[in-house]
């Protein structure tokens, strides 16, 4: 647990800085907050908060864990048109931390059951 949610490492802390420049010139800038550790997603039925690190979500104010899996099979397909980031070795965890961060902010359209179960028991 300590990996999913504590500290952030240095990559990490250069991903905050990354993001810090990135939200605000997004759709979804008025739905997000950068905290020490979190990137905290207001959507229509709660808020959320993704760790900077691991990715990992919780929901507030009960701090149940989401689980949220990137599909790596459809990522396969699109690999053509892929851009490249250079300082995202670590397996894309910016893109997927952007990726959640969309989705949560706009979490009254989610229809994946395995999602709205957890929403539903989150709360």
């Amino acid at each position: 647990m300590r990996w999913g949610f504590g500290e952030l490492g240095e990559g990490a802390r250069v991903r905050r800085e990354t993001l810090g420049r990135l939200l605000p010139r997004t759709r979804i800038a008025d739905r997000v907050e950068l905290t020490d550790r979190f990137l905290r997603v207001r959507g229509e039925r709660g808020t959320y908060r993704i760790h900077l690190g691991s990715g990992n979500v919780l929901m507030e104010p009960s701090d149940a864990y989401l689980c949220v899996v990137v599909d790596r099979s459809r990522e396969a397909g699109r690999a053509a048109g892929k851009v490249f980031l250079p300082f995202e070795e670590d397996g894309g965890m910016l893109s997927v931390i952007l990726s959640k961060a969309f989705l949560l902010a706009a979490d009254d359209r989610i229809t994946d059951p395995t999602i709205t179960a957890q929403l539903r028991r989150g709360r």
